[in-house]
């Protein structure tokens, strides 16, 4: 089962940068967006034999998530069920007969970390939101979770040891995900590989240069560990300041 996941920085410009061309090459089994800034008939996409699911910010042009699979869901959950945080179409959750499929645009703290009490907050009920679904069954989550967990997993650890998605708060935040019996899949199969980015400011031709964040992910229950096949940055692949992320699964569990 191959799985991707893409934050899109904006589907509609997206699409107009080569999106449907790796869509259609890349040939996913489920392929999740963040960031899609759009509304509801803003956007129609003809993806033949793929189930559409979208969840829209309030805000117009702001955040949202989507997933297209091929399979259709047994059941689909928009948000985390708690309404202060189901505002910004920030999760999409998608019940299969034997796992849970999540995708997530986790909140920015901010400059200066403005947001990050917030953050805090979020972090937190989102991982005991995850926490419930694993009890029932496996889970599959993937998505924008705006931090880079180790120094290896940015360009200039040093210099943003106290900027949003570096800052000590969301690193501990995302140690305690991973201690809830979740695995991060890329460094499961490459626990040392440096230069593996998934974001690089339009500034300073920082892709250019490759001076990027891995802030990207696919994380499963641990309990999946066996079924892993490979993990993979699709750094080559342009239309957004992300590029897309994978995980291919053997989907016997």
């Amino acid at each position: 089962m191959k799985l991707i996941s893409w934050n899109v920085n904006g589907l509609r410009a997206c699409v107009t940068k080569g999106f449907l061309d790796f869509f259609n090459e890349i040939d996913a089994d489920i392929f999740c967006l963040q960031e899609i800034k759009l509304q509801e008939g803003q956007i129609e996409l003809d993806l033949k034999g793929y189930h559409q699911y979208f969840n829209y910010a309030q805000k117009k042009g702001y955040s949202g998530t989507a997933i297209f699979s091929k399979q259709q869901a047994l059941k689909v959950n928009y948000g985390i069920g708690i309404s202060h945080h189901d505002t910004e179409g920030r999760v999409i959750t998608l019940e299969f007969n034997n796992f849970y499929m999540v995708t997530v645009y986790t909140p920015n703290a901010q400059n200066e970390l403005a947001r990050i009490d917030y953050r805090i907050e979020w972090e937190q009920d989102f991982r005991a939101y995850l926490k419930k679904l694993d009890q029932n069954k496996p889970v599959i989550i993937c998505g924008d979770l705006n931090v880079a967990h180790h120094p290896i997993d940015l360009k200039n650890p040093k210099a943003n040891e106290k900027n949003a998605g570096y800052s000590l708060q969301e690193r501990e935040q995302f140690d305690k995900l991973l201690e809830s019996d979740f695995i991060d899949t890329y460094r499961y199969f490459y626990p040392d590989q440096e230069g593996a980015y998934s974001w690089w400011s339009y500034r300073f031709k920082a892709r250019l240069n490759n001076a990027g964040w891995r802030i990207d992910y696919f994380l499963v229950s641990k309990r999946l560990k066996e079924y892993l096949i490979d993990a993979t940055i699709y750094s080559e692949v342009v239309g957004s300041d992300h590029c897309p992320v994978g995980l291919d699964i053997n989907n016997t569990f």
